[in-house]
This record gives structure tokens, C-alpha cells and sequence, in this order.
């Protein structure tokens, strides 16, 4: 039996009431309010220096220093990178840091502005989000609230003290780039779903542009799809039927996650290998980057989530390195966990019935999964993987304090509403009054950021049994300060906190070395080895504390495993170098000298040394040919021109050979073994009385110099006027 179309008649057709348009300052006021509030409370953020992880990925990175070799910029050889630094498996962010580093080099403002630029961005997609989903979820005649909710959601987004790791800490522009893309992602997809269809492209073209900025990225397919769910498609069958293509596309840029993933052969993939292995299970696994199991790891996320929740609400204290407290039994578990499981069974029982608020919890609990969930890192807990959660966490309070008021006008209005010229005072004071404090808490908290010291220091304060925090301390107190004793004392107790700390006692050897305690050196240095038998950096120190001691083939035995370890390891083999001329083996030395240069072609002092050899063996040409390259490179390297100086000298050339000892002396006034070859130059020269002068400089400096006192002594002796003017003193002197 056919059907017929009922048709209407034009009559019969509902009126549509005209478009009420909105005035231009409506649609550029939340814009300009947000990116003003976001340069605000990041204004004394661009001085702040590399911190931590920053030295690593940016300041020491040459994959960024080239642009032009952008395939190194996004795929960096092996070792080119150290392994599990930030940028490691990330092309997207390296690309960044290229970017930023070819406009500007290492000065620090270019990498907050681009950090600022990125964060205020990420803001205004928030606010582009929020607006657009509010539209779909208000009744028509709460709709006009849609763009001033959304905008108190961003603006406190973006002036949220939680915010700061993720902005002022350079390094963790992976967190705001692929937030931004991971917001991108979300608007193209709400944008398409509209009826823009090209949009959907543009989701999938972001989404896979996200895969190469964080893994976190590999949740934004399930949160496009819960947001379809949710908001748009009144079913999975509708979903696939008009979108199925879209989510085949979007789904496949797991693919290209997985390729970077083990192309790299990144930290990442070696932690779930070892998760997945034998070595894995709970019992077993303490070697994994945080000392944890999986199993140990989950226990603290319980606590570590709820921690989360209350500094969306009460951002104090704000902490950079929470290290890797574990907990310890029941009432440090099981409360936790139950809280924990609730919201996350009110979050699956919200999606199910399609309520927004069950889709802010899927939010929530998708982008924390890949670290706050059983896969160990090196913190348990960390502020900047908060960075999109804490969208979800204020949308949620801004509706619920939405609500309230609209209960409360009603309520204080029996007969009808507020005037709508005053309903808006109340709840938009607040708002002010809220983003005010957040952001007067983040201009503070920006000051943290200003020295490595002061983020360690505060770090200590807040969080004293983490023994990375004491680590780190100890060595800008070092650094910054010069106070060797509480640098020490800060070493010793992270070594208390956590006995096999290899970093620790690393660094506790060099200290001691430096100050010459050459066996406490040693000491700590063979614990490291102890503790981590192919650290080539701990082989390179022990091999520098023997050679201290004249233990000169144990040294070599040293730094030989440091290269067997580490092949281009440039200080290890220019100190391999010292150590075999030390033996007197200076053809194997100028061989080694040649490879830390093949290694480092702009190191100084390998060509100095390599210069010193070619000078011990005879060949002076070669020998002056390194001492001046080495001079170019490093125009205040004394030794360079000593040794310049004394080549000079074995070549005649009197002249220039004072004057690079000269130099030396104008870089090193207490330059010993200058002063004496200048005398002796000067000596032969006839220019007794200034010869005269550096040896005495050449006693002063050094009393034991019998050089410079015997020529002195002998100077006195023989020459007629100074026998006459100083007799007595030379008989004194010829005694020393």
C-alpha cells in the first residue's frame, strides 16, 4: 500500500521569529577578556631561566639547532637525544622548539611567549567549545547566558594557578600544545556535526597532528565519539551511519601513534614492555622509572586523583616535583579508592543516560588514564597532566553555581524574575572576584620559576622526603649560592631518603672531587657503579678521581668502558686522551685527542692537548697549527696561549713567543709556569730586571718554585747592581 506525503499548507507553517543578532562586542569581549587575563598573570613569566627537564630538551638539544634539517628536527638519530627526555617520540614539540630556537636562540622570553600564545589559544578553543555545547543543552530562553558561562569556564581556565607548570615550565609545552590540539580536535568535530562537514577533515587532520605533539593525544578518538553520544546522535547505530568514515578515519591515527612509538624505541614503550613481561609483575618490578610495580603505581592513584579534584578548588600547595611517595595501607588506600570508583561510576552511569555532566567526567577520566591509572612514571603525581582535566572540573562547578543562582533568583523573586539589568551583577562579580584571586595566586606563583634554586628550594619545603627535590638542591645551592657544606648536607640526605640513588651519589663525587676530597670521590663513584654498572657517566667520574690519586691505568680502564658504553662521549675521550700522555703513551694519546675532536669539533682543549702532544713529539708546525685553532675557538684559554708560547719559542720566535705568554698572564694573572717561562725568555733577552719581575710573581703564586728561585737567586748573585742593591736577599733566596 502507498503512501502519500502529507503536505502542509503555507498557512499551516510555524512562524519563525526573527534572528535576534547580537552586537559586535558580544562576540569580541570574552576574546579580548581572556587573551588579556592569560598576558596578565603571565607577565613576570618571561624572564624565567631553563629549568630541569628544560636543559635537556632545549638548551642542550642539537636536533633544534638547524631548521633547515628539519628531518633531524623530527626524527633525530639514535642518540642524538637523550633517552627519556621530553621531546623524545614528540616531533611536533621538537619541530616547536626549532622554531622558537631559530628565531631566538636560547633567550628564555621567546620560549614563554610561545608557550603564553599556545595556553591563551588553547583558552579561546575552551571558550569556542563550551558555547557551543551550552547551545545545544540550555532551554531557548537561558541561551543568552551561553557565551558569558563559557567565558567565566575559560577565563578561569586560563588564570588557574594549576595552570603554571604547564606554561611557565618551558619543557611542558608538550602538555598546552597537545591540549590545544586535543581542543582543536573536539571543536572541528562540533563544528562538523553542525552541518560543516569540512570540519570533520580538519578533526582528523588535528587529531593526527596531536598523535606527534603527546601520547595523551590517543584518548581524543573516544572523547570526539562520547561527545557524539551525548550531545549529538541519539544512537551508536546513527553514529555509524552518519559518521562512520569520519570515525575510521579519526580511529586510525592510532596507527601513526604506534609508529613513532616504536620507531623511537622512547621510555614510554620500555615501560610497557617491561610491564607485559616476566620482570612485570607486582612483586618483582622495582626497576621500572618510578622504583614502583604497576600494581604499587595504581594504589597511589587513588590518592593522586583526589588530590587533583581539591587543587581544582584550593590550588595550595603548588608543587613541581611530587618524586614517588608510595602508600602505605589500608586508610591510605581503601577510602580513596572507594571516593575514586564513585565518581567514576557516576561518570559511566551520566554517559549512559547521555547527561553533559557524565561527558565532563569522561573527559576527566580519559585524559588522566595514560599516566594516573598502572602505568609507572617518574612522578606519581604531576600538575601539568591536569591541564585539560581542570576544563572539565570548572565547567562542571560554573553549571552547578549556574544552577544555584537560578534556584535563588527564583526564589527571591516569588512574582516574576530579577530586572535582567541587575540578574547578571551577582554571579559575574563572583566570577571576577574567583578569576582575581587565581590569577594573583599564578603571578605569584610565576616567581617560583625565576631561579632553579628557589623551584628546588620551594620544592624541599613543601615536599621534604622527596629525594630527587634534595638532589636537585644540592646542586644549585652549589651552583648559585657556592655553599658547599649545606649542598653536601642535601645530598646526604636524599642518599638517607633513597640509599641507591645513583644521581646522588654521582653528584656527591664530583662535589667531593672538586673540593679534593679525592677518596670520598672515588667512594661514591664506585657506588654508583655498584648500583648502576653501565653508567658511562659514573665510569668517566671514577676515571677523574684516579687519576687524582696518579692511579693512571685504572683511570683508563675507566674512561675506556665510559666509551664502550657511550661511543660519543667527547670528555671521556679527551680525559682518555690526558690520561695515556700522562703514561707517556703520546702516539695512542694524539689518536684518542684526534677521535674527541672527530666527536666535538669545536673542543678546545682537545686541540690544545693534541697541540701539547704534537709539541712533546717534535712536529711544531702541527703543534702551533692546533694551539691557534685552539686560540679562535676560545680566545680565553690560557693554556692555549702558554703553550702557543712555548712552541714560539722552540721555533725562535722570540717576540711572539712573549707575547702569548703575555696573554696568558692577562687571562691568568696567577698563571705560574707563564710568569716562569717569561722570565726565562726575558732572561735570555738581556731584560734582566723584568725577568726579574715574573719570577718574583712566579714565588709569590707559588713559594715552592725552584725554578723561579734559583734563577732569581742566581740573577741576584751574578748580576754587579743587583749584587750591590740585594746581596742579602739573593743569599736568602739561593737558601729556599
Amino acid at each position: 500500500m502507498s503512501r502519500k506525503k502529507a503536505r502542509r499548507n503555507k498557512k499551516d507553517l510555524p512562524v519563525e521569529k526573527p534572528v535576534k543578532v547580537s552586537p559586535p562586542w558580544q562576540k569580541w569581549l570574552p576574546i579580548m577578556i581572556i587573551g588579556l587575563a592569560g598576558l596578565l598573570v603571565y607577565a613576570n613569566s618571561f624572564q624565567g631561566p631553563f629549568v630541569f627537564d628544560d636543559n635537556e630538551a632545549i638548551r642542550d638539544n642539537q636536533t633544534i639547532r638547524n631548521l633547515a634539517s628539519i628531518g633531524r628536527v623530527l626524527f633525530p638519530e639514535t642518540g642524538a637525544i637523550a633517552k627519556g627526555v621530553t621531546v623524545e617520540g614528540r616531533p611536533l614539540l621538537n619541530l616547536s622548539f626549532a622554531i622558537n630556537h631559530a628565531m631566538g636562540g636560547t633567550e628564555v622570553w621567546g620560549y614563554h611567549a610561545g608557550n603564553l600564545l599556545i595556553h591563551v589559544l588553547a583558552g579561546l578553543t575552551l571558550y569556542g567549545i563550551v558555547r557551543r555545547t551550552l547551545l545545544r543543552v540550555l532551554s531557548p530562553e537561558r541561551q543568552n547566558s551561553a557565551p558569558w558561562l563559557s567565558l567565566a569556564v575559560a577565563l578561569l581556565w586560563v588564570v588557574h594557578p594549576l595552570q603554571t607548570e604547564s606554561v611557565t615550565y618551558m619543557v611542558q609545552r608538550a602538555e598546552s600544545l597537545v591540549g590545544l590540539l586535543y581542543l582543536l580536535t573536539l571543536y572541528c568535530f562540533i563544528r562538523g556535526a553542525d552541518g560543516a562537514r569540512g570540519w570533520l577533515a580538519g578533526a582528523v587532520a588535528l587529531c593526527a597532528l596531536g598523535m606527534t605533539a603527546k601520547e595523551v593525544m590517543a584518548t581524543a578518538p573516544l572523547v570526539v565519539l562520547f561527545y557524539d553520544w551525548v550531545f549529538v546522535s541519539g544512537s551508536i547505530r546513527q553514529i555509524w551511519r552518519e559518521r562512520g568514515v569520519f570515525y575510521l578515519a579519526l580511529f586510525s591515527t592510532w596507527v601513526l601513534l604506534a609508529t613513532i612509538l616504536l620507531g623511537t624505541g622512547g621510555s614510554n614503550l620500555d615501560i610497557l614492555k617491561k610491564m607485559f613481561s616476566a620482570e612485570g609483575a607486582p612483586s618483582s618490578a622495582k626497576d621500572i622509572i618510578s622504583g614502583m610495580s604497576w600494581w604499587e603505581y595504581a594504589q597511589t592513584q587513588f590518592g593522586t586523583v583526589l588530590h587533583y579534584l581539591r587543587l581544582c578548588v584550593w590550588p595550595r600547595p603548588l608543587v613541581f616535583d611530587y618524586g614517588t611517595e608510595a602508600v602505605q595501607g589500608f586508610w591510605d588506600i581503601v577510602p580513596a579508592a572507594l571516593l575514586v570508583l564513585l565518581l567514576f561510576a557516576a561518570t559511566v552511569y551520566g554517559v549512559w543516560r547521555r547527561h553533559w555532566a557524565g561527558f565532563a567526567g569522561a573527559f576527566f577520566f580519559l585524559i588522566l588514564a595514560p599516566t594516573t591509572s598502572v602505568v609507572p612514571t617518574n612522578q606519581t603525581t604531576a600538575e601539568h597532566r591536569m591541564y585539560l582535566p581542570l576544563a572539565a572540573v570548572l565547567s562542571l562547578l560554573v553549571a552547578g553555581g549556574y544552577a544555584a543562582w537560578c534556584k535563588l533568583q527564583e526564589k527571591i523573586a516569588r512574582d516574576g524574575k530579577l530586572p535582567a539589568a541587575t540578574a547578571w551583577i551577582p554571579p559575574a562579580l563572583l566570577v571576577a572576584l574567583i578569576a582575581l584571586g587565581l590569577g594573583v595566586q599564578t603571578f605569584w606563583r610565576n616567581r617560583d620559576y625565576q631561579s632553579e634554586y628557589v623551584i628546588w628550594q620551594d620544592t624541599v619545603q613543601k615536599k621534604p622526603a622527596n629525594a630527587r627535590a634534595h638532589n636537585n638542591l644540592a646542586f644549585f645551592t652549589l651552583m648559585q649560592k657556592g655553599q658547599v657544606e649545606e649542598a653536601i648536607a642535601h645530598y646526604q640526605k636524599a642518599l638517607e631518603l633513597k640509599p641507591d640513588y645513583a644521581d646522588a651519589h654521582k653528584n656527591l663525587s664530583v662535589t667531593y672531587l672538586q673540593y679534593g676530597q679525592v677518596d670520598e670521590a672515588i667512594f661514591h663513584a664506585r657506588k654508583v657503579l655498584e648500583i648502576k654498572p653501565d653508567y658511562a657517566a659514573a665510569h668517566y667520574d671514577l676515571g677523574n678521581a684516579l687519576m687524582q690519586k696518579n692511579q693512571v691505568d685504572e683511570a683508563i680502564d675507566h674512561y675506556e668502558q665510559a666509551l664502550e658504553i657511550k661511543p660519543d662521549y667527547a670528555e671521556a675521550c679527551y680525559n682518555l686522551g690526558n690520561a695515556l700522555f700522562q703514561k707517556g703513551e703520546v702516539d695512542k694519546a694524539i689518536a684518542i685527542f684526534q677521535k674527541a675532536l672527530e666527536l666535538k669539533p669545536h673542543y678546545p682543549e682537545a686541540l690544545n692537548n693534541l697541540g701539547a702532544s704534537f709539541l712533546q713529539k717534535g712536529q711544531i708546525d702541527q703543534a702551533i697549527l692546533h694551539f691557534q685553532k685552539a686560540r679562535e675557538i676560545a680566545p680565553d684559554l690560557p693554556d692555549a696561549s702558554y703553550n702557543l708560547g712555548n712552541a714560539y719559542l722552540q721555533k725562535g720566535r722570540v717576540n711572539e713567543s712573549i707575547a702569548q705568554f703575555q696573554e696568558a698572564l692577562e687571562l691568568k694573572p696567577d698563571y705560574v709556569l707563564a710568569h716562569l717561562n717569561l722570565g726565562n725568555v726575558l732572561l735570555q733577552a738581556g731584560r734582566v730586571d723584568e725577568a726579574m719581575v715574573h719570577y718574583e710573581l712566579a714565588i709569590k703564586f707559588n713559594p715552592a718554585e725552584l725554578g723561579a728561585l734559583n734563577n732569581l737567586a742566581w740573577i741576584m748573585a751574578t748580576s754587579p747592581e743587583s749584587s750591590r742593591r740585594n746581596g742579602t736577599r739573593a743569599l736568602a733566596l739561593a737558601q729556599q
